[in-house]
């Protein structure tokens, strides 16, 4: 069984950053979702195993960048220029395979960190 832990979650401005991590043991692409108040999960951004394809959702592209750290075994988020927007439980999840935006195809989910951005 896969274990992930997200951490970094907390309060900010909008227009300020935060890291998001992941730790996971295993060989898997990894991804990150979130889910606002009200309104279904999406996807955000994935990354393959060896880190040399990512993915991002529109709504973060140029905004937030995944990356991950095979030897630590651990994938991050950095998030920078938060939008109010962006207000939303962030999972992390993972899947043996290629990265995907299709959230049924991950077989292994975090249980989430709060990331709440004021206006």
């Amino acid at each position: 069984q896969v274990q992930l832990v997200e951490s970094g979650g907390g309060l900010v401005q909008a227009g300020g950053s935060l890291r998001l991590s992941c730790a996971a043991s295993g060989s898997y692409a990894m991804g990150w979702f979130r889910q606002a108040p009200g309104k279904e999960r999406e996807f955000v951004a994935a990354i393959s195993w060896s880190g040399g394809i990512t993915d991002y959702a529109d709504s973060v592209k140029g905004r937030f960048t995944i990356s991950r750290d095979n030897a630590k075994r651990t994938m991050y988020l950095q998030m920078n220029s938060l939008e109010p927007e962006d207000t939303a439980v962030y999972y992390c999840a993972a899947r043996r395979g290629v990265a995907t935006r299709r959230e049924y195809e991950y077989d292994y989910w975090g249980q989430g960190t709060q990331v709440t951005v004021s206006s």
